[in-house]
């Protein structure tokens, strides 16, 4: 395997740990990494969903103790179990309008103009939410009930549209529908891993076609550094916004949205198929 190569699948690993959990869309960031790295064929696509699996380990591990203690008085406690129905229920949407809806958006929305709007919209949309001075209603994850469940995962379906940030979707829209700044996101965190977890499996079940066993230290590489720089990230996110809000990234995507049409512009990143 071309040593350069993966380098570049080690770059692309960072670039998707660090913005995943972040509300600054990591699509947008891939695209953009893809393209100066010369990682946007189809095989790079697949790559860049695939890698999202470490990602989500990071998270795993993090909240290791809470997921472990559902699973074990998952028999036994009604809490346990309406927490996983919860996130099931947040999870049904964007698996239903995906499979519906999913070739349209890559063949129509792709484009530098959908992304840099999502960006910019989507910065606005923070700075108003940070701006809001009710309380919340909700202070803990286990108190959420299956409708506030419901209207979390159809939020979460906004980040179809590339450049809105999965993330930035649920925990900005979790604070709008009541949930405290803490809930919001780590709902955020635990509705990633049947969302991601489904689309990287969906995603390599088909493009298999594309894949062969000489991928394997290319992918390998590209989840082992997602996992790493995933970790550090989660764990800074929730030691941030427990005295911080989320303006500076509202700033940061006013930024990269105008980055987003620079690039394309000048023609230095291909956004579009």
């Amino acid at each position: 395997m071309d040593i350069a190569l993966l380098v570049k699948a080690a770059i692309m690993g960072i670039v998707e740990g660090l913005t995943e959990f972040l509300p600054v869309s990591s699509t947008g960031h891939l695209i953009l990494a893809g393209s100066l790295l010369g990682f946007a064929d189809d095989k790079g696509k697949v790559f860049d969903i695939a890698i999202q699996t470490g990602a989500i380990v990071a998270v795993v591990i993090v909240y290791w103790l809470k997921l472990r203690e559902t699973v074990v008085n998952l028999p036994t406690s009604a809490q346990a179990r309406r927490f996983v129905l919860n996130v099931g229920i947040a999870f049904v949407p964007a698996v239903v309008l995906g499979l519906l809806f999913g070739k349209a958006i890559k063949e129509h929305l792709f484009t530098p103009v959908v992304v840099a709007a999502a960006f910019i919209v989507g910065a606005f949309v923070i700075l108003w939410a940070e701006r809001r001075s009710t309380s919340a209603r909700i202070d803990s994850v286990d108190a959420m009930t299956p409708l506030d469940a419901l209207k979390v995962g159809l939020v979460q379906c906004l980040a179809m549209i590339p450049g809105t940030s999965r993330s930035g979707a649920t925990i900005i829209g979790g604070m709008l529908l009541g949930l405290d700044r803490k809930v919001a996101t780590d709902f955020s965190f635990y509705l990633a891993i049947p969302t991601l977890v489904g689309a990287g499996a969906y995603s390599l079940y088909k493009e298999r076609a594309l894949l062969s066993m000489a991928d394997l230290p290319l992918f390998g590489v590209g989840l082992l550094f997602s996992f790493v720089s995933a970790w550090i990230c989660v764990r800074w996110l929730l030691r941030y916004i427990s005295s911080h809000t989320f303006v500076p990234f509202a700033w940061y995507r006013i930024a990269f949205g105008l980055v987003v049409l620079a690039t394309w512009w000048t023609g230095t990143v291909v956004w579009a198929d």
